[in-house]
């Protein structure tokens, strides 16, 4: 598979300000990062959503084979079909997912969190960019 991505979600709290991290490396160079603050939310919805950004590149992209790598243990179980999903926004997610990956063959790997650092960042600085527009509303709101 040409196209390697590897995603991370954050959340500053569970629920809190969620930040997205996503790089894609093609033919192992990178074309693309992402880092993304998307609101309120948990973890998990972080989490699935930096996947979906991911597949929604490779399908723009016209890709057919993908590869994706992730340092939840959750998520990977859940899209290949290891685990249920029992959690109605998580149910919605996947299936998104599922749409996405329509089409193209779409490997899913639980990686260590150390071999998705870049990722982890971009999610972190998300969130974190998040929190502080939060905060800069809230003093806002103030004056």
């Amino acid at each position: 598979m040409a196209l390697i991505i590897f995603t991370d979600g954050a959340s500053l709290g569970n629920p809190g300000p969620m930040g997205i991290g996503v790089v894609i490396l093609r033919h192992g160079k990178k074309v693309k990062g992402i880092s993304e603050y998307i609101g309120e939310g948990t973890n998990n919805i972080a989490e699935y959503t930096a996947v979906i950004r991911g597949l929604e590149y490779a399908k723009h992209e016209g890709e057919n084979g993908v590869h994706v790598k992730s340092d939840s243990q959750l998520i990977v179980r859940q899209l290949n079909g290891q685990y249920k999903v029992k959690d109605a926004k998580l149910k919605e997610l996947k299936l998104r997912v599922d749409d996405l990956r329509t089409g193209m063959a779409v490997r899913f790997e639980h990686i260590p969190r150390e071999q998705n650092q870049e990722a982890d960042a971009l999610s972190k600085e998300a969130a974190e960019e998040g929190k502080a527009q939060k905060k800069r509303i809230g003093q806002q709101k103030l004056v």
